[in-house]
């Protein structure tokens, strides 16, 4: 732990901060530390290259229990973004390579899916969301086993992948 005054001069504290007014305590942790493994529903990120919206989906998993499996390509949830947006959950949350999630494979796609309150969501489920510019491509769509839609009233083209990944994670347990 870093304190600014104590055992670090507030300086050199500010020097290393991302932020417009620097912390004054700053804990340090490594990677290796961080929880691994899987839980029994899993956010599977293909692609999701924006840390704000890995960092959101970290706190999602966490309120609800989940984990997060990270593709090649994802967001590093370790940086500075992903951290702040993550609100802490990146320590408490079990994170594995996006193939190790095991469970039934539910991808997420903006329009075409059963609707997903219909979608049985029973057992180990992994909820797989892609990059919102590109989606998922078609091998990552075909290794699942069901493709979902959240129904939507507005005329919204499509959820953000944290809203929609958030609102699949509420309704898995809004049934158990």
């Amino acid at each position: 732990m870093l304190i600014a005054g104590e055992n670090i001069t507030p300086e050199l504290l500010a020097e290393v901060s991302t932020l417009a007014h620097a912390a004054r305590v700053i804990g340090v942790y490594r990677r290796g530390d961080l929880p691994r493994g899987l839980r029994p529903v899993t956010l599977a990120l293909w692609h999701v290259a924006d840390p704000g919206n890995v960092g959101t989906l970290l706190r999602s998993a966490d309120a609800f229990g989940a984990a997060v499996a990270l593709s090649a390509g994802c967001a590093d949830p370790t940086g500075p973004k992903a951290l702040r947006a993550s609100m802490g959950a990146v320590f408490r949350v079990p994170t594995s390579g996006f193939e190790e999630a095991a469970g039934r494979r539910v991808a997420l796609v903006p329009h075409g899916g059963e609707p997903l309150p219909e979608v049985d969501l029973s057992g180990e489920t992994v909820f797989v969301l892609g990059a919102e510019r590109d989606g998922l491509p078609a091998e990552v769509l075909e290794a699942c086993e069901v493709r979902a839609s959240i129904p939507q009233a507005g005329a919204a083209e499509s959820l953000n992948v944290a809203m929609a990944g958030t609102v699949a994670l509420y309704e898995r347990s809004r049934r158990t």
